[in-house]
């Protein structure tokens, strides 16, 4: 999975390239080359890539939840 998401980033990076590549040239294309890279992008690209980083359980430390705030309340006063 790792290897394809570093496959799927450099070919993000080489559409984004030639998308503005296109721009420069006035080329006829060019916003539908750019518009289907940002497609791609948070389509395809990034909910894998949250999947990829949060499939485990690694996210559990970052949630909120009524322990972590009573202890928070309760550190923030011997400050």
């Amino acid at each position: 999975m790792k290897i394809a998401l570093k496959i799927m980033f450099i070919v993000f990076l080489v559409w984004v390239i030639i998308g503005v590549y296109l721009i420069n040239i006035e080329d006829e294309k060019a916003q539908v080359v750019m518009g289907l890279s940002v497609f791609y992008f948070s389509f395809l690209f990034m909910p894998l890539f949250i999947y990829y980083r949060y499939r485990d359980g690694k996210y559990k430390k970052y949630i909120l939840n009524d322990e972590k705030l009573l202890n928070a309340f309760k550190n923030q006063g011997k400050d």
